[in-house]
């Protein structure tokens, strides 16, 4: 056993010793992976994108079920580079956002627009809407909220 166990050993050592021998690492390293890079980090040094909402919560008030309403945010891009969506998750299927897939320029705008579907949804209604973003937070949250007058049962 104890010879297994040193053979195991030598071996291990072995091994680890001409893996780690195995050339000079930065001959490894391709140009283009450090040019992108350096782009990057350059990006990085401009700072976080900062975003802004005119509001961050939208009420639609009282409306009959059945109707579809919509509640319309513009967001302001207020930091150094570029602001990306890369999603917008609304917290039920009867919300539908819709938003620009393209990269908001330092000092730009868009919008971010979310249909809600009162069917099946009667009284008081509060939906969110998740923005993923490469801002510092990561997550922006916006809310709709308002009153739905359910159907007569007839």
């Amino acid at each position: 056993m104890r010879k297994i166990f040193t053979a195991f050993l030598v071996g291990a050592f072995t091994f680890t010793f001409v893996a780690c021998n195995k050339g000079n690492a930065s001959s490894k390293v391709k140009k283009e992976n450090i040019e992108s890079a350096k782009k990057r980090d350059t990006e990085i040094s401009k700072g976080a994108a900062l975003i802004e909402f005119d509001k961050t919560e939208h009420d639609f008030g009282t409306v009959k079920e059945g109707e579809i309403v919509k509640a319309e945010f513009v967001v302001k891009n207020t930091g150094k580079t570029d602001l990306v969506i890369t999603n917008v998750q609304p917290s039920c299927g009867c919300t539908v956002p819709v938003w620009s897939k393209d990269p908001i320029k330092p000092g730009g705008t868009s919008k971010v627009v979310a249909e809600f579907n009162t069917s099946g949804k009667p009284n008081r209604q509060t939906k969110t809407i998740t923005l993923l973003t490469n801002t510092v937070k990561g997550t922006e949250v916006l809310t709709i909220k308002g009153n739905v007058t359910p159907k007569s049962k007839s």
